[in-house]
């Protein structure tokens, strides 16, 4: 299969790009300035120039392609413009031009911010009512993309993902500080966001699916803080806890696809680091 990742300098986008290659696809990476992408070049990765704000651009990176894999995004520090421009508008751009090559397949990474701060347990049919700029974004390209009947769409809702040297757990030591430290986070290993990318892309599924991607184990924030030797959160600021509350349902991956994590708790994925 011929692949095009975008977002492949990214953390997700990166570590699958050069998995996929590994498995034996041929991968193109869209990236912006070409010396951006010198690592995935070495990994066997071809690159190609453009930008999702930049429709015209994209032409060349569907052409020949059978599948895209679509992780770029505009999270951290993006207005709610930007976060719109890039993620739904820079999708649209995306998708068409995907379609007018004659893709055959479109894997959209997705987030579970988008259920918002949900009661239950968010399974795919939970309603969604995201209240952050990124999560609304990711929301409307989603529909966007679900309305498309000649393109095969599927949507992959991702957790806080780790693992594989990403240093994001420690990343967000800072930000969450001020969080409970009961407060529970659904986890995703880069690894079996790989995998679950995977599955759709060779699997016969029903287009226009969603699925939510997460590991077995949701720990408190203490474990993951503990994790990267940080103290755990303070807790003083509760409230800004809800739109990071929303815990997610894996159970559809499972029985469609037979998806079973890699590593479906933390504390496995840090005895195999160790190991």
């Amino acid at each position: 299969m011929k692949i095009l990742v975008t977002g492949a300098t990214g953390k997700v986008g990166s570590r699958l790009a050069t998995r996929l290659a590994k498995r034996g696809d041929r991968v193109r990476a869209l990236v912006r300035e070409r010396a951006r992408g010198e690592a995935l070049g070495a990994a066997g990765v071809e690159l190609v120039e453009g930008d999702l704000l930049d429709a015209a651009s994209l032409a060349p990176a569907v052409r020949g392609i059978d599948a895209v894999v679509h992780c770029a995004a505009f999270f951290r520090g993006a207005t709610a413009e930007q976060a719109h421009a890039t993620n739904d508008l820079g999708t649209q751009h995306l998708a068409r031009a995907a379609q007018a090559a004659g893709v055959k397949r479109f894997v959209f990474t997705s987030t579970g911010l988008v259920y918002g701060a949900a009661d239950v347990v968010a399974n795919e049919d939970t309603p969604c009512a995201p209240e952050l700029a990124y999560p609304v974004s990711k929301l409307a390209a989603e529909r966007f993309l679900l309305a498309l009947p000649e393109l095969s769409t599927y949507v992959l809702r991702l957790p806080f993902v780790y693992g594989d040297g990403d240093p994001h757990i420690a990343e967000i030591v800072p930000r969450m500080q001020t969080l409970p430290p009961t407060l529970r986070m659904s986890l995703g290993h880069h690894a079996d966001i790989a995998q679950a990318v995977e599955r759709v892309l060779d699997a016969a599924t029903p287009p226009h699916r969603i699925y939510n991607v997460v590991d077995d184990e949701a720990p408190d924030l203490a474990t993951l803080f503990a994790s990267v030797g940080a103290p755990p959160p303070d807790g003083t600021q509760p409230e800004k806890a809800r739109s990071h509350s929303t815990l997610l349902d894996g159970r559809r991956i499972r029985e469609d696809l037979g998806f079973r994590p890699v590593f479906p708790r933390l504390a496995d994925a840090i005895a195999a680091a160790r190991a």
